[in-house]
């Protein structure tokens, strides 16, 4: 018998052939289309870190643009996102890295009256003083200089602001906000570029620092329905939570506040006893803190608020970048001041006050931020614009005023080229960012891109340090960095599971140290540093002290370089604590310390053939602070 195919049925013939000979499942076997063969397929855990500013101003900030500054949200975002814009000195700037989102913090106060002044906005400008600073701001040089004398004299200072209050009516407030949640909206690529909403409520009662930036979770829509709280309605901290839990019951939606730069609060910013709004510290203001304030700013250009050396006195790595001035208003800094405004100190008092009250107000995980006033978050030593238009680079800004802390003048050269913030995220969107901050899955660099993991549990074993994929390892047996560890019923030390990487484009890393602070049965605070794992173990120990010795340096001052021939790429290891007590309460944190690199001075004397001052510092050891992991009896 002949059979004529033709090509169509023969495609099918071998179609059917194939199928039939598939093997049929039969009942004990396993459901292919149910098994996963990927090892990722079902994780769900964060696996990507990404970096960003939270604290970000442009010349809608009220004090930016009477420093000069000229660039605006605009400008701002498209700098963050790695784009090449003009400074406001006239000088071309970009990030060698884009970051992966921003929050355009710019003060709720007046906020964008002056850009209207300067615009000749119909809706001001019929003001007297109004019409005077926008024929300045619009003249000649010796106009504008004039105009800058003016609004920062201390003289003329509080009147100009009395008058921008007068002029920054609920009407044009809420048209200048919505403006900016436009941009804002422009920018926000989710998956690519994350512009966070937000801003900063400036409180300073007598020129202390009590600042805090508001970070919505939400969208233009329902944040663009209400209207900034500033430090012109309340400067007390528990009526700017009133304000977020007001929000977030009208909207629906989800906000929370970033203290930061405790260090120029003389001492209001952790208080042990009764806040500067006049609350006991109790159950009720922990518990109110501890929600609406779950991270702090901890680095920044105007200092580090780690830790103090009067504080720490044991910890060689704890005099970094210190601010150590009093306040705005020139009232100068006491001793007694300083428990109240370094984080570690906080941490503990934190403690303290869970050990009385059953609620720790100090429960809070690390992020750093720039708080540039130049619409540009640099934060690298060797790209740093300064805090504002003023110390911007040129020759001369290390020795220029950046402005008045306590009673004296602070100087350019003072400045700390820091910082950032990462966060442990399963995507880059608003959502996803703001769930970390909420959970404290974050860390604080003071510059430097160093990749830090930590995990807290009861069986991890020196094994789990040399796991390539250690992460999946930290979450299925402990908690991660911001998280709380139970107790477990037994005496056993919990291990701590810590990884860090270098920069890819930046120094070796010098060790990895966890700072433990605990509270004993008669509620005094304790604290501890410990080298936990370094490089070139080989050729380097603790003496006979503990102490481990220097790894060495390799910065040539003169023309600002350096070289990783020390140092390691990466550092891990498991750790656990000698000195565990499963009755007392405690915390653990990771800090990872780079080599020495040049600090942004060297690089300013080397581009520009300066000499400076002897007492100016010319190395630095950049650093990373993981959020805390506590320990709850």
């Amino acid at each position: 018998m002949h059979f004529n195919i033709s090509r169509q049925t023969g495609l099918w013939f071998a179609i059917i052939t194939m199928l039939l000979s598939i093997p049929a499942l039969s009942a004990g076997e396993p459901d292919r289309a149910n098994t996963v063969y990927s090892p990722y397929a079902r994780e769900d855990f964060p696996q990507q870190v990404f970096w960003g500013d939270t604290h970000l101003h442009t010349s809608l900030s009220t004090d930016a643009f009477g420093l000069g500054v000229r660039l605006g949200p605009e400008q701002a975002f498209r700098f963050a996102s790695g784009e090449t814009v003009t400074s406001t000195t006239g000088q071309q700037v970009r990030l060698s890295r884009p970051l992966d989102f921003v929050v355009v913090a710019d003060h709720a106060e007046s906020l964008g009256v002056m850009e209207l002044v300067r615009q000749g906005d119909e809706r001001i400008i019929g003001d007297e003083l109004a019409a005077e600073w926008h024929r300045l701001l619009t003249g000649s040089a010796a106009d504008q200089l004039e105009f800058r004398k003016r609004f920062l004299s201390r003289e003329t200072r509080h009147l100009a602001f009395r008058k921008l209050d007068e002029l920054a009516t609920d009407e044009l407030q809420q048209s200048i906000w919505k403006d900016t949640i436009g941009i804002a909206e422009r920018f926000n690529r989710p998956g690519r570029f994350t512009s966070l909403l937000g801003y900063e409520w400036t409180s300073a009662p007598g020129g202390s620092n009590l600042h805090r930036v508001v970070v919505f979770r939400d969208g233009g829509e329902r944040v663009g329905s209400i209207l900034p709280f500033s430090s012109y309605d309340s400067e007390k901290p528990e009526e700017l939570w009133q304000y977020l839990s007001d929000y977030e019951t009208r909207t629906g939606g989800q906000v929370l506040a970033i203290p930061h730069n405790a260090n120029i609060s003389n001492g209001l910013m952790f208080p042990a006893e009764s806040s500067f709004g006049g609350s006991r510290i109790d159950r009720r203001y922990a518990e109110s803190r501890m929600r609406w304030e779950p991270v702090v700013e901890v680095t920044q250009i105007k200092g580090d608020g780690e830790a103090h050396p009067l504080l720490s006195p044991d910890d060689e790595f704890a005099d970094y970048e210190t601010w150590d001035a009093g306040n705005f208003e020139g009232v100068p800094k006491t001793d007694a001041m300083l428990p109240h405004e370094y984080a570690r100190s906080a941490l503990r008092i934190g403690l303290q006050v869970e050990q009385n009250e059953g609620a720790n107000p100090y429960r809070f995980g690390m992020i750093g931020s720039t708080d540039s006033h130049t619409a540009l978050a640099t934060a690298g030593e060797n790209n740093f614009f300064g805090k504002h238009t003023g110390v911007e680079p040129g020759p001369d800004r290390w020795k220029h005023a950046v402005g008045k802390s306590g009673d004296r003048v602070v100087l350019g050269w003072e400045q700390a080229a820091s910082g950032y913030a990462a966060v442990w995220a399963k995507d880059n969107t608003r959502e996803a960012l703001w769930d970390a901050l909420k959970r404290r899955e974050v860390y604080a660099t003071t510059g430097s891109r160093i990749t830090v993991r930590l995990f807290g549990g009861w069986s991890f074993e020196a094994e789990d340090a040399l796991d390539p994929d250690l992460a999946r390892a930290g979450y299925a047996r402990g908690v991660p960095m911001g998280g709380v560890l139970q107790a477990n019923g037994s005496e056993q030390a919990p291990g701590f599971l810590v990884a860090a990487s270098r920069d890819p484009m930046g120094a070796n890393l010098d060790r990895i140290q966890i700072i433990k602070g605990w509270v004993d049965a008669e509620g005094k605070s304790h604290e501890q540093v410990h080298d936990v794992v370094w490089s070139n173990a080989d050729r380097r120990s603790p003496d006979d002290g503990g102490r481990l010795q220097p790894v060495g340096n390799t910065v040539d001052t003169a023309s600002a370089s350096w070289d990783n021939s020390i140092g390691a790429a990466e550092l891990a290891t498991v750790w656990h604590d000698p000195a565990f007590d499963p009755r007392q309460r405690a915390f653990y944190y990771a800090r990872v310390i780079e080599i020495p690199t040049p600090r942004w001075t060297a690089y300013d004397a080397a581009r520009f053939g300066v000499t400076m001052e002897e007492k100016v510092p010319m190395v630095t050891q950049e650093r990373a602070y993981t959020s805390p992991i506590w320990y709850s009896p």
